[in-house]
């Protein structure tokens, strides 16, 4: 060996000394999500720096709806995903290696109504659409999430063991969040079975608008959304789902406690950006009891979810609930 070469050697060998040692190679995770408040777990945590590390980078994903996350889930492109319990649901009766490590939000979900239907509501509400058309001569328009969807699945349990009517007495009609607003604020529709902060935002700028049917009143303990994530990675990063996990619970805490120092990061993720923060603090402030990150909280109304999802055909397929969660990283935390 030349001289010159084994000078190269030791220099090599001195600088690689004063590196730092990394204990592992950076892990990119895939987290899916839609930019709906619900989820607002996920944007405190990042914005915040609680999810990334030395050792983890996180690739975020957007999505308009569940069943388009439960398609990317089918074709293993997502390792964490924060979305609504039904969509976990057909995604995991369909073959997703996913488990709910976390919930997110319960009793989430109301129905807002715009004056002409809104007073309707005032006496019996089981007869409220029926009157309204017979005084207009049409159905009320509701607008919601699509087939499957939480707030669609809300709407449906409502209608059929609340307030025990015929699902056809009302014409339903199914858009993403956007659209939902729009349809409200420009009168297109009669009301929305739809949750925060669409509802904030109507009821401060459409006069005569109301909530005529709160979370409890529709579905008593309704599961909202959840962070579910690949049984690969459990297996593979055991360390990195207690982190995400701890992470979602910090956030709870924020969002319950000291919604305030929320808004600028949900700001950035919900509406693209667009919404006034006061609308945003109004909205998170509403939603202060509903937040929850324990997912034993909503393994019964999950259950609940499901067989009713069941007996209505938007669920195709039984799940095993129990197999679906996985809450020993959430009790680890305790």
């Amino acid at each position: 060996m030349s001289f010159m070469k084994r000078i190269l050697m030791v220099v090599t060998v001195l600088f690689a000394s004063v590196l730092p040692v990394r204990a592992q190679a950076d892990t990119v995770i895939e987290v899916g999500y839609m930019p709906i408040l619900p989820v607002s777990q996920l944007f405190v945590a990042l914005e915040n720096g609680w999810l990334e590390g030395d050792d983890v980078t996180v690739k975020l994903v957007q999505f308009q709806n569940g069943p388009a996350m439960v398609q990317a889930l089918l074709a293993g492109q997502l390792d964490v995903a924060h979305f609504g319990i039904g969509p976990a649901m057909v995604a995991r009766a369909k073959g997703a290696d996913i488990k709910v490590v976390a919930a997110s939000i319960q009793e989430q979900i109301s129905l807002i109504a715009l004056a002409d239907l809104a007073g309707y509501f005032e006496t019996d509400p089981a007869t409220a659409f029926a009157r309204f058309q017979a005084d207009t001569g049409r159905k009320a328009v509701i607008t919601t999430f699509p087939v499957g969807s939480v707030p669609e699945t809300v709407l449906q349990y409502w209608l059929r063991k609340g307030i025990k009517i015929n699902p056809d007495q009302v014409e339903i009609i199914f858009q993403g969040a956007a659209q939902v607003q729009q349809a409200l604020l420009t009168g297109a529709v009669d009301g929305a079975a739809i949750l925060e902060p669409v509802v904030t935002s109507v009821l401060k700028k459409v006069e005569g608008s109301k909530v005529v049917a709160a979370g409890a009143q529709m579905f008593k303990g309704q599961p909202g959304a959840v962070m579910a994530v690949r049984e690969g990675l459990i297996a593979q990063h055991p360390d990195i789902v207690t982190r995400l996990v701890d992470a979602h619970k910090r956030a709870t805490a924020v969002l319950n406690d000291n919604p305030d120092q929320a808004v600028a990061a949900v700001q950035k993720y919900v509406g693209g950006g667009r919404m006034e923060s006061e609308t945003v603090l109004a909205a998170l402030t509403a939603s202060a009891n509903s937040f929850v990150a324990d997912p034993t909280q909503i393994v019964d109304g999950t259950r609940e979810m499901h067989d009713f999802q069941l007996e209505i055909g938007t669920l195709k397929d039984e799940v095993d609930i129990d197999s679906l969660f996985d809450t020993s990283f959430y009790d680890g935390l305790k």
